[in-house]
């Protein structure tokens, strides 16, 4: 397929990534003459306009997220049989690939990564896109040292026909979550149970489950408790072993609910690895939820390759993941997945029953009126709350402008119908945490920006200015000033060179020649000079023309080049003073020469006595008086 061109102007140069549905081509975009990524539909899927119409509107999705740890998607087109996505091309390898190099990543570089690929998450989040597949494999390490996350190639956008629950498994199984596993409905924090598994791999070196098929991985998923990070690699910190382990909760509700919650947490233990970070995980009987049903054919859904070895499968998650046809996945129902089922059932059979009972129970028991615990100190609500026979839990922090400590917010209101021992959770106001702002005055705008971003600093704004001592596209100064102490909230604004002012060029034309290089080294300029002849007698001497016009802006420094007039008469006066003393006839033959007129009226001499003026220009009239000449007697012997 090299050598194709798409679009008139993408250029197919070699395959460099093939997974169930496309393949990826790196490729030259002849108009803007740069690499780009090619994906391409694969043929056997043309003639399904299902599947088509699917490959393009996620893409055009896609393309609308505008974050810098997501690869762009560029264009979306088709060609005859092609249909295809360009994205930008990214040098570097994938996180597999550097952890792989690494073995174990330390921690403080993977709380960078993992902050990075939040960030990523929480852009996708809020354009109701889901990504569905977030592992190593589909991350790419630019070589200045970023992330970027790619394949979004079964991602769904939440408000799409095909988000709605299927019983179709999407995904890595060494990376999806329970409800992947199950094939039910999933979310946000789908994402983010598969960033902490990609994080959990990172910090010790391996994924949390492996066996020797996708399924019996799947099942771990579902059924077995993580081994915790900190017990393979004693260096992770404890907060960040118990941001993992939240991540990786199996019901979606005990999970970080957002990536920016997640993000926080993030940050707080970059600033402080001893800090207290996350909620403490809600109790079953917090929430009152109905629990989804279980297709019997779900988890053997999941990638259904049971008769390969480990080593085999794994390497297959290193391709581009896609969502499989429909026709396929009706192939891929095994007895496994009804035993599956039947165990899942029996669960949820039970965990209804005791559901019930406790339901019971808790009609027994008195009921109570929420008391108004919000805005006070949390042992005061602690004490208020004891005092009616409840119990309180903190469940995490939040941000707010009241001090720290005080109650914010309870999953309780002022006034509920509440049981008497019942616990309510609360959050409160946590303390302000700060970091030291980096200084990036000098540094070219981009790298000011990356190495920021690298540190979970937002940028509020660039302002561009001129400067006589900074190099343009370079940082002058930041705001707020870099070694300072910043919170998680604070966003910089950078005050980046246009280089010098530029300067009008003033009024020359009609100075002298040093009154204009004068002025022009007033205002910063440079000069050089040229003659012109003129015939023009008050240009002699004076500026005539500037290489740049009048108040036209010229960078500091820049030379003008000034014309200087050079008077040139053009009928210039004839000296004929010489002529005195001639005979009249040398005389009138000479002012005729150069178209003088001779005039001899009256005259009755031979010679010139005198002229009427000594010069003369062509066309003039001159008198020429004369005298006889003189006669000698002749010499006597």
């Amino acid at each position: 397929m090299e050598n194709i061109i798409l679009g008139d102007r993408y250029e197919l140069q070699e395959k460099i990534g093939e997974g169930g549905m496309s393949l990826v081509y790196k490729a030259r975009d002849k108009k803007l003459n740069r690499f780009i990524a090619v994906k391409i539909l694969k043929h056997e899927f043309i003639d399904n306009e299902d599947i088509v119409d699917k490959f393009k509107k996620e893409a055009t999705a896609i393309a609308n997220l505008n974050d810098p740890y997501i690869v762009n998607v560029l264009d979306v087109g088709s060609q005859e049989e092609y249909n295809y996505i360009v994205m930008e091309y990214i040098k570097g390898k994938t996180l597999k690939e550097f952890i792989r190099e690494k073995g174990r990543i330390p921690y403080d570089l993977a709380l960078n990564f993992s902050v990075q690929i939040a960030k990523a998450l929480d852009c996708a989040h809020k354009n109701n896109i889901i990504h569905r597949d977030i592992k190593p494999q589909n991350i790419l390490v630019t070589e200045e040292g970023s992330l970027k996350v790619m394949d979004f190639g079964i991602a769904k956008s939440t408000n799409s026909s095909t988000i709605t629950n299927t019983s179709n498994v999407i995904g890595s199984a060494h990376y999806f979550s329970p409800e992947q596993a199950k094939g039910n409905y999933i979310d946000g924090r789908t994402d983010l149970y598969s960033l902490g598994v990609v994080i959990y791999e990172m910090v010790t070196g391996r994924v949390p489950f492996d066996a020797d098929s996708p399924v019996s991985v799947a099942l771990k998923h579902i059924q077995e408790e993580v081994v915790p990070a900190k017990n393979i690699n004693s260096a992770v910190p404890e907060s960040l072993n118990k941001l993992i382990l939240k991540a990786m909760e199996k019901e979606q509700i005990k999970r970080y609910q957002s990536a920016k919650e997640m993000i926080i947490d993030l940050d707080k233990i970059k600033n402080d690895p001893n800090a207290i970070i996350g909620t403490v995980p809600v109790t079953e009987d917090d929430f009152t939820r109905v629990m989804p049903s279980v297709n019997p054919v779900n988890v053997a859904d999941v990638k259904n390759s049971t008769s390969k070895n480990n080593d085999d499968w794994e390497e297959d998650e290193d391709d581009w993941d896609e969502e499989e046809d429909d026709s396929k996945k009706k192939k891929n129902k095994t007895k496994l997945g009804i035993i599956l089922a039947l165990v899942a059932v029996l669960i949820l059979a039970g965990a209804a029953i005791t559901t019930y009972f406790l339901t019971t129970n808790n009609k027994k028991a008195e009921d109570l009126k929420m008391p108004k615990i919000i805005g006070l100190k949390q042992d005061d609500a602690e004490k208020t709350l004891k005092d009616m026979g409840l119990e309180m839990l903190v469940a995490g922090e939040e941000k707010s402008t009241e001090p720290a400590g005080t109650v914010v917010k309870a999953n309780k209101n002022e006034g509920d119908t509440v049981k008497k021992g019942e616990t309510i959770r609360v959050y409160v106001s946590g303390k302000e945490t700060k970091k030291k702002l980096q200084n990036v005055e000098g540094l070219d705008e981009n790298q000011a920006i990356a190495f920021l971003g690298n540190a979970g600093v937002e940028i509020k704004e660039v302002i561009k200015e001129d400067s006589d001592s900074v190099e343009k596209g370079k940082v002058i100064r930041q705001d707020p000033k870099g070694d300072t102490e910043i919170t998680e909230d604070t966003k910089v604004t950078l005050y980046v060179s246009r280089g010098k002012k530029p300067v009008a060029v003033p009024k020359l034309i009609g100075l002298s020649q040093q009154e204009a290089i004068t002025k022009l080294g007033n205002v910063g300029l440079k000069s050089e000079t040229i003659p012109q002849d003129t015939t023009n007698k008050n240009e002699d001497g004076k500026v005539i023309r500037t290489s740049v016009s009048e108040g036209n802006p010229v960078d500091a420094g820049s030379t003008i080049t000034l014309t200087i007039g050079r008077y040139k008469d053009d009928n210039p006066d004839i000296e004929l003073g010489f002529l005195v003393g001639k005979t009249v006839q040398e005389a009138a033959d000479y002012m005729e020469s150069k178209e003088i007129k001779p005039n001899t009226d009256n005259q009755n001499g031979d010679i010139v006595e005198r002229l009427s003026k000594t010069k003369a220009k062509k066309g003039e009239t001159v008198t020429i008086y004369t005298k006889k000449s003189e006669t000698k007697p002749p010499a006597t012997s």
